[in-house]
């Protein structure tokens, strides 16, 4: 919808958002210039067949996104000068008394983890290696620590040599460098149709296309893929999949579909781009589909999300056919894994405190998601060791008033619309990992009244 004007057909519930969407996407797409003026309230709403209300609810919202200004006496005009403006679903205003932030994926913040960063900084600062101060040549640093990023990716079942391992300052950056490999302007990037929220502005960066596939409760359907393969005409390079939980919607797909959607890519020329940012946090998984179709698959994981998240440092195990354009990809962007970085992940992993941390978050974890199962009961969809619960929403639901009415109660959630790409059926994202145990329980009950009958 990036034409303009309007027509009453665009406009779907709810009809303020519906609204505002629409133009934003006409001010994008350049059919709304910087400038121009916007109807008046009362004639907008005439023509859509709409409240003046809503037609007012539409431009506050384009306000507060910085695309519009309202001018006393004058109007509203498109806002001149350039924007770029990443969306992010979660909570991120300023507020005097801070909420309870259910909205952001993070490990649980473990007393140990504390003790850890300060006993692994006390033995480094005994004995700094020189490579941590002085180190500027990339392949000194992958030669350093690709022992210990094996060690980490055999225990997410991931077996490649160091050569083949690419160290980043955590999964972002992998992620872009991932797809910067595989597709071309113009060229598409498939993926399920809620995903990862920083996959959507990469591919927009990076000028390419992004196709929503359908699903179901096992995952991404294969036949769905093939179908979406042969409709784009060879302009389909890739397949971003999230298999192990760390999806909007948390699911772990099992064994047969993972097999299932790596034959649609080889028998369609595929890469498979496997995010996997919990890594070995769920145990007792199914294999990553990379390791099923390791010859054109790119995998990714970290430790923001498992150990600290302070601890950017991320992983890409490459196919030997990708390896040395990833390698050259992350030149371009990054250049270098901050040494210091990969030290302090080295020592934990050598210590043994990484695997500590690992069980800790296991019993952790366990012990919120079965909370939030007595509390939020069938309507929370979730893992035994997942570190959020999706919400499915009744065909609709104001999920933005759901969001802010938590957030007037105290509690910041995460929107479905931020993960959606082909399906708009409201929900609710709920973190379990950054509250205390006290807050997360009083957090979720005020989500369970909230939430509709």
């Amino acid at each position: 919808m990036t034409h303009w004007p309007l027509t009453r057909a665009d406009i779907t519930r709810p009809a303020y958002r519906s609204l505002a969407q629409g133009i934003a996407a006409a001010i994008d797409a350049g059919n709304l210039r910087p400038g121009a003026r916007l109807p008046p309230h009362r004639d907008l709403a005439w023509r859509l067949g709409l409240s003046v209300q809503t037609v007012s609810r539409a431009y506050e919202e384009l306000i507060r996104a910085d695309l519009i200004s309202g001018e006393v006496g004058r109007g509203s005009f498109v806002k001149s000068g350039p924007r770029e403006t990443v969306e992010v679903p979660w909570f991120r205003a300023r507020s005097v008394r801070p909420p309870i932030d259910l909205s952001m994926m993070t490990p649980v913040p473990l007393p140990r983890i504390a003790t850890a960063w300060q006993e692994s900084l006390q033995r480094l600062a005994a004995n700094l290696p020189d490579p941590a101060m002085y180190s500027f040549r990339p392949r000194q640093t992958m030669a350093r620590y690709g022992g210990m990023a094996a060690s980490w990716l055999a225990r997410c079942g991931v077996v490649v040599p160091a050569q083949r391992i690419l160290i980043t300052n955590g999964n972002t950056p992998g992620l872009m460098v991932a797809l910067m490999s595989v597709a071309q302007p113009g060229e598409e990037i498939a993926t399920e149709s809620y995903t990862c929220h920083a996959l959507r502005p990469a591919i927009q960066h990076l000028h390419l296309r992004i196709r929503g596939i359908e699903g179901d409760d096992r995952g991404m359907l294969p036949d769905a893929l093939a179908e979406a393969a042969r409709a784009a005409h060879g302009k389909l390079r890739a397949v971003f999949l999230l298999p192990s939980g760390a999806g909007p919607i948390p699911r772990m797909m099992d064994r047969q579909r993972r097999e299932e959607l790596a034959a649609v890519a080889a028998e369609n020329g595929l890469i498979i781009v496997e995010s996997d940012v919990t890594g070995p946090v769920s145990p007792r998984r199914p294999p990553p589909i990379s390791s099923l179709a390791p010859d054109r698959s790119i995998y990714l994981t970290g430790l923001t999300k498992c150990l600290s998240p302070g601890l950017r440092l991320g992983f890409v195990a490459m196919p030997d056919a990708l390896t040395e354009r990833i390698l050259n990809r992350h030149l371009s962007v990054s250049w270098m894994a901050t040494p210091m970085i990969a030290e302090i992940a080295e020592d934990w992993i050598g210590q043994g405190l990484a695997d500590d941390l690992l069980v800790a978050q296991r019993a952790e974890l366990a012990a919120r998601n079965r909370m939030a199962q007595r509390i939020l009961g069938e309507r929370g969809i979730g893992l035994a060791y997942g570190l959020h619960r999706w919400i499915p929403l009744p065909e609709g639901s104001d999920e933005p008033a759901l969001v802010e009415q938590a957030l007037e109660q105290g509690v910041a959630i995460a929107p479905g619309s931020g993960f959606a790409v082909s399906d708009r059926r409201p929900g609710l994202r709920l973190c379990l990992g950054g509250a205390g145990l006290g807050e997360l329980d009083k957090a979720l009950t005020i989500i369970s009244a909230l939430l509709p009958s």
